[in-house]
Parts: C-alpha cells; structure tokens; sequence
C-alpha cells in the first residue's frame, strides 16, 4: 500500500514545488508562521485551477486558540461555501472549548456546511487533554482524517500516540505531520502504521533588504522545495507494508 504526501503551502512558489516535486496532495493555508489561516480566494481559485493536484483548504479565521464565537462561525461557514464554489477537494478545521475538549456543536456546523467534501481535523488535536477520547469524538462526528504530530514537537516523538490512533481508526484516518523529512518518515511509517503524511518540505528564504531600514513587516518566510519533496517521495516508496 502506498503512503500519500501531503504538502502544506502557503505560496504559489510552494504549489509549484510540491507539483515538481512529486507531491500527492495539497493543504492551502495563509501564513504557515502563524500555523496556517484561511488563504484569499484569489490564491486558493489560482491553486485549484493551475496545480492539478487535489486542495484542501485551511478554514482558520485567526491565528492563536482554537474557540470561536458565533461571528467566527459564521464567517468559517462562508468560507467553506465560497471553498466548495471553487471547487476544493475538502476543507481543513478544527474547534476546541476553553477547556479544551473537542467544540461539537461547532464542529457539527461545520461539517453540515461542507457536505460531501473531504473535512480534516487540524492539529488543534494536539492541545486536547484527552486524546483518545477526542480521536473517538471525530470519528463520531464523521471527520475523514485528523492532522496530528501525536501531541509532540514532531511526529517521530509522538510515535507512540499516533500508533494508538491508527489502531483505533474505523472511519478517520491518521494524517501525521510536524518534523517529517525524508531521514524519519520511513521510521515513522513503519512504527505507526501510517497511510498519509504531511509536511511542508521548505527552506528558508533570505529576502534583501536595506541594512540601515528599521522596518520589518515580517521575516523568516519559507518556500517548499522540490528536491525534498522528491527525497520525501522516494523513501515513501521504498515502505512495504
């Protein structure tokens, strides 16, 4: 059985990459700095139409926690109307109360405004305080994956985790993500059990600017690059389940 690559982008510059690069699946984010927030239709309508690899869009109306009010709500539906006019392969979400369980209602919301598109959890997962319990509550509410590092740093280090979810998962599969590169995704495959992972394969880039300029309007942008989605690919290759 294969093992998909799912790349994280942010940029067209990265679209084109992961493309290069070998890449099965797109997630189209804004700013990945901040952990990814809903992308400008301009940007997701460009990806759809020239990358020709599935989208699935980040619906993260703000950076920080993962609890929205009912103007958050109401905006992260219109956003998923909008997503499925373009014509995304599926949308990206996730929503916690203030202590930090799993927020159904909204989250059942959500999944009624997307219909039949592919819907995964975000890593919001990863700052639940009961795991299982949670993993249990998505494949309920009838998500098609969860993006999870296994409540670590990086998935190799949440290995253990993301084997339980995989043994446990009936209707929701286990997208792995955070610190995968070609050097541990055999490992963490092989260990876990995986079908999917996820990452954004980039480099930093260094942009020029004037050295006697006290104004910064960001810094430590990344572009995925397309000799490490390739090595991702190939080592992906070599697993035999």
């Amino acid at each position: 059985m294969s093992v998909l690559l799912e790349v994280c982008v942010d940029s067209f510059a990265s679209v084109k990459a992961a493309r290069a690069g070998g890449a099965d699946r797109l997630e189209v984010c804004g700013p990945l700095a901040t952990g990814g927030t809903t992308p400008s239709r301009g940007f997701v309508e460009y990806c759809v139409e020239a990358s020709g690899l599935p989208v699935m869009l980040m619906i993260r109306p703000h950076n920080g926690d993962f609890h929205y009010d009912d103007d958050d709500v109401a905006i992260m539906r219109r956003d998923i109307t909008i997503a499925k006019e373009i014509g995304v392969t599926g949308v990206v979400f996730g929503a916690l109360r203030k202590d930090g369980a799993i927020d159904e209602a909204v989250c059942e919301s959500l999944l009624n405004a997307a219909g039949d598109l592919q819907t995964t959890f975000h890593r919001a997962f990863d700052v639940t305080p009961q795991p299982l319990d949670a993993f249990e509550q998505i494949q309920r509410l009838g998500f098609s994956r969860v993006l999870t590092s296994g409540q670590q740093a990086s998935a190799i280090d949440g290995s253990a985790l993301l084997r339980e979810l995989v043994k446990r998962s009936s209707k929701t599969r286990v997208l792995a993500g955070a610190g995968i590169g070609a050097s541990n995704v055999r490992r963490l495959v092989e260990e876990t059990g995986l079908s999917e992972v996820h990452a954004s394969a980039s480099r930093a880039v260094t942009d020029a600017k004037p050295t006697d300029n006290a104004v910064s309007f960001g810094e430590g942008r990344r572009v995925t690059d397309p000799d490490l989605v390739r090595s991702l690919k190939a080592e992906l290759a070599r697993i035999c389940h």
